[in-house]
């Protein structure tokens, strides 16, 4: 049996154990620069294997929601750099994910009220903007523009950009958000995306955005530092499903063995509500994909353990439990009880839920020293 704390060659990157960290947002990065606090949040978190970054927009179009910490701009590059630096001084790997949410966006965040952009002009998701009151707000995502065929070579070269940027930033690497409803995956959509060019159609045009970007980010910073996010049978944001998604994701899946990635990361969107990834399509993909394999779906250790086990997984992802077990990984290791995360403090707001979570040996010295303070009174 292998074990989850073991060290795992990622493409070359050493990684102390199998557990890795899913990039989640918490949209705590004023003026949408990374400050301080998210570096001490990684910094608490660096025990795990891997870490990938809360989805950082490539560009002002790429961004979908306040306070997300972008890769754009050279303010933001020195500010992931207080990240990437307090992860690794704790001996830990981190890759930033590179993302362009297309449709899911708002005029109150594009430049000069825009529209988003995206595959089709079909709406679809929920944004955070600004209302007419001028306060941060959810609210329905604008009607988009589809893309010209000279803009999608345009959204080549951004993410392409990300990538070094965030090479230039401290990252370990990157993982493209090809998932969850995004721009990649509004192209890659059979039922959202109604192009005549060479971005649609055929599921080899639907799915070349994606691969583009992917080869244009390998150009820059190699194929071993370069990762990809997908999410098959994926219905969040209002993406409808299709009868092409067994064979869409199965060429993709060959075409990603080409490249020598770092790694594929599936997730499985069921735990939130939404169709779930069958996992006998996640065996299917095993069996195409040739790569280092990475899977998030509501894991605990059990099942985690079961999917290496079996060979269907090389690495498994854990979300939701890192916001409130900073130390997670030795938890899952000793079997120390977890902390309950707490959703009201997922998004916004300043550190409570966000880096005041003790880990289990501090909390476990805190009620000995109250227990010892009780009974000297």
């Amino acid at each position: 049996m292998t074990s989850l704390f073991e060290p795992f060659d990622l493409a070359g990157t050493r990684l102390n154990n199998r557990i890795v960290m899913a990039p989640m947002t918490r949209a705590r990065a004023k003026g949408d620069i990374p400050d301080e606090m998210g570096a001490l949040y990684y910094r608490q978190r660096a025990s795990a294997g891997l870490i990938i970054s809360e989805g950082s927009p490539i560009s002002r179009e790429g961004q979908g929601y306040l306070f997300n910490p972008g890769i754009y701009g050279p303010d933001q590059i020195a500010g992931w750099k207080k990240a990437t630096q307090a992860v690794h001084e704790c001996g830990g790997v981190i890759f930033c994910q590179t993302w362009h949410v297309g449709r899911v966006s708002h005029t109150s965040i594009q430049l000069n009220g825009a529209a988003p952009i995206s595959s089709s002009a079909k709406q679809g998701g929920m944004a955070f903007g600004y209302n007419e009151d001028g306060q941060p707000d959810m609210l329905a995502a604008t009607t988009p523009r589809a893309a010209t065929t000279e803009e999608c070579r345009r959204l080549v070269d951004d993410f392409a950009q990300a990538a070094l940027n965030a090479r230039n930033a401290g990252f370990d690497g990157v993982e493209l958000h090809g998932a969850n409803g995004y721009l990649l995956e509004q192209f890659i959509n059979a039922g959202l995306n109604d192009r005549t060019d060479d971005y649609g159609g055929s599921r080899e045009n639907r799915c070349r955005l994606l691969l583009e970007a992917i080869d244009a980010s390998i150009a820059l910073i190699g194929a071993h530092r370069v990762g990809v996010r997908l999410t098959p049978y994926g219905t969040l944001f209002d993406m409808p499903s299709y009868d092409d998604i067994e064979g869409t994701y199965l060429y993709l899946a060959a075409e990603l063995s080409k490249r020598g990635l770092a790694y594929v990361h599936l997730m499985d969107q069921g735990a939130q509500g939404q169709d779930g990834l069958p996992r006998e399509f996640l065996r299917q993909f095993r069996d195409t994909y040739r790569g280092t394999l990475l899977f998030a779906g509501n894991l605990d250790k059990a099942e985690a353990q079961k999917l290496v086990d079996e060979g269907t997984i090389d690495l498994p992802v854990f979300g939701r439990y890192f916001t409130s077990n900073p130390d997670l990984v030795e938890r899952l290791q000793h079997d120390w009880p977890l902390a309950e995360f707490d959703p009201d403090t997922f998004y916004g707001g300043d550190a409570r839920g966000y880096v005041d979570f003790p880990t289990y040996e501090e909390e476990q010295a805190r009620l000995a020293r109250e227990k010892m303070i009780e009974e000297k009174s």
